[in-house]
């Protein structure tokens, strides 16, 4: 068979979160595929949170930073000549201060994060991307501003370097608190609180620089961080369609016969500016097939196109502790169900 007459497959999955990440992911689905007579390629993506250093090639410099409860940490980040990549999660992660059990809402700050960037403009970053996903904090930002601002001095807070911060959601300044307090650990007592303080914060936002955070989408991202780096001259744009057209998806989308995305759950959330519902959306845009392969499903969400859950199919347990090699049977089950590959 002519290496032209065969299928392409392209996988384009999330992280597995906890069990698998995105590449591992991409890279077993591509070799059962290639083993299968496709022409197979992975594309790790991601949607701004978790997983964006993977998705560009994973890190390749540390640093240590101040950590959510303010001890030092070492966050990973990457630097590529002059683009820099880090991720809140490293510097600022929920899982950093012992998960929501472990966290104090009201401490954890965010100046790990900044570290980060001044950490990146220190190496002579000129353009910096930031993801915000798995945060412990809700603190406005204010950390990360301090931090930058301590390195700025009398010069801009962001060097000159142009910042563009990846978001997965559209969560407003004054809302972060609210949405996302619960899952960090808040109290009731506690979100009332953090929204007290983060209206206090965004207004002297407004009187230090000029804009108003509240008007941003994706401002309430990471606690506030989003909105903080916005006023400070950052631009938060959807992480999902940032890092698709940044790693070429349409190109490798008009290039595949069938599309296969993934991750570890799959639930209403997956289709509101995640990977799994961004690939379905510009696979169909192209009359591209398109199946997902997740770890597990809510079974009251529709999806509109074929799902594969690992747990339906070989149990919770071995889901959890085995996901390469269950996923590895299901890619198989799913590619013969598309037909027998094309022999010459």
């Amino acid at each position: 068979m002519e290496f032209s007459d065969r299928p392409a497959l392209l996988m384009a999955p999330d992280k597995f979160r906890g069990t698998a990440t995105a590449a591992e992911v991409a890279g077993v689905v591509a070799s059962v595929a290639s083993r299968l007579g496709w022409r197979a390629t992975g594309l790790p993506l991601s949607d701004g949170g978790e997983g964006l250093l993977e998705a560009f090639g994973g890190a390749n410099r540390t640093t240590v930073v101040t950590g959510p409860m303010e001890r030092p940490v070492e966050a990973r980040w990457r630097l590529d000549g002059t683009v820099a990549v880090i991720e809140s999660a490293e510097a600022s992660g929920l899982l950093l201060a012992g998960g929501a059990q472990g966290n104090d809402a009201e401490r954890a700050t965010s100046r790990g994060t900044g570290e980060l960037v001044v950490a990146a403009l220190e190496a002579g970053a000129r353009e910096i991307l930031v993801g915000l996903g798995g945060s412990a904090c809700s603190d406005g930002g204010r950390g990360a501003l301090a931090a930058l601002a301590a390195h700025a001095g009398p010069d801009p807070l962001l060097g000159g370097a142009t910042v563009t911060v990846c978001a997965d959601v559209e969560t407003r300044y004054l809302d972060a608190a609210r949405v996302y307090g619960p899952q960090k650990g808040a109290t009731p007592d506690q979100v009332g609180r953090l929204a007290d303080r983060l209206a206090a914060t965004r207004a002297d936002l407004v009187r230090r620089f000029g804009r108003d955070p509240q008007e941003v989408p994706g401002s309430g991202a990471a606690g506030g961080v989003g909105g903080a780096l916005a006023v400070a001259g950052a631009r938060v744009v959807s992480g999902f369609d940032h890092v698709a057209d940044r790693l070429g998806l349409d190109d490798r989308l008009a290039r595949a016969d069938l599309v296969l995305t993934g991750e570890g759950r799959l639930d209403a959330s997956s289709f509101d500016g995640k990977v799994v519902g961004g690939v379905i959306r510009r696979a169909q845009a192209r009359g591209r097939r398109v199946a997902v392969v997740v770890g597990d499903r809510d079974p009251a969400v529709a999806a509109p196109v074929p799902v594969h859950a690992l747990s339906e199919e070989h149990g919770r347990r071995a889901a959890l502790e085995e996901t390469l090699r269950c996923l590895a049977a299901t890619t198989e089950r799913v590619l013969a169900a598309y037909g027998p590959v094309r022999t010459g």
